[in-house]
C-alpha cells in the first residue's frame, strides 16, 4: 500500500483553511463574573448565603442554621453577634469560625417541636429582643434550624416593637413559613407583650403597601 505524502500545495491550502477556520470560529474568551473573576475557577470565590437568609433591618439578618459553605458569605456581613435559637451544642467548626472572626454567640435553647412556643416563657423572647435592640451587638444574625418558626416568631415580635400592624407581621411570617405556617406561632406573636421594650420608629406601615 502506498501512502501519498501531503504536497506543499495541499499543506498551504490546509494551512489557509485553518486560518479561515480561526477567523470564522474564533476562540471565545473565558466568561468572567461581574468582579472580573474567571468563571471556570470561581467556585471558591462564590458567596453562598444560609437557607432562608434575608435582611430584617439595617444590621439585622435572619436565616436557617449556617454551615461551613456559608462562612465566606457571613464574613461579608461583618457580624458582631449571632443569636442561635436551637438547644443543640453549636458545631465545633462553627465555633472556630466565630472565634476567628470575633463574633459573639448568644444561644437560647428553644425546642423545635411542632408547637415550639406553647411552653416557652415570654421572658426568653424578651431577652432575645433586648440583644437585637442593643446596637452594640449589630450586625447580628438570628437563626434557628430552618429560619422559619422560631426565627419567624422572634422577628414577628421585633416587628411589633417597630410598630408594624399585625397583618403585615403575619404576611412576613407566612412568607418564610409557607405551608408550614403555624397558628400557634401567630397567636404567640399577637399576644406577646412589648410594653417593657423600647418602641422603635416604624420602618414600614400598612398604608405603604
Amino acid at each position: 500500500m502506498t501512502i501519498d505524502h501531503m504536497s506543499d500545495q495541499t499543506r498551504t491550502s490546509t494551512s489557509n483553511n485553518d486560518h479561515d477556520s480561526d477567523h470564522l470560529h474564533p476562540t471565545l474568551p473565558t466568561p468572567l463574573l461581574s468582579n472580573g473573576t474567571d468563571y471556570n475557577n470561581a467556585g471558591d470565590d462564590l458567596f453562598v448565603p444560609p437557607l432562608n437568609f434575608a435582611v430584617v433591618d439595617t444590621g439585622i439578618f435572619r436565616s436557617g442554621f449556617p454551615d461551613s459553605s456559608n462562612f465566606s458569605f457571613l464574613q461579608t456581613l461583618g457580624l458582631r453577634s449571632i443569636i442561635c435559637l436551637c438547644p443543640e451544642p453549636y458545631p465545633e467548626a462553627s465555633m472556630d469560625f466565630l472565634n476567628s472572626n470575633g463574633i459573639r454567640l448568644f444561644q437560647f435553647g428553644i425546642e423545635g417541636s411542632k408547637e415550639p412556643f406553647v411552653n416557652i416563657p415570654d421572658y426568653t423572647i424578651r431577652e432575645v429582643l433586648k440583644i437585637i435592640l442593643d446596637v452594640r451587638n449589630r450586625p447580628v444574625l438570628i437563626h434557628c434550624k430552618r429560619g422559619k418558626h422560631r426565627t419567624g416568631c422572634v422577628v414577628g415580635c421585633f416587628r411589633k416593637v417597630q410598630k408594624w400592624c399585625l397583618s403585615s407581621v403575619f404576611d412576613e411570617y407566612q412568607r418564610f413559613a409557607a405551608a408550614k405556617a403555624r397558628v400557634s406561632d401567630q397567636r404567640f406573636i399577637e399576644l406577646f407583650d412589648i410594653s417593657e421594650l423600647k418602641l422603635l420608629p416604624s420602618s414600614f406601615s400598612c398604608s405603604e403597601r
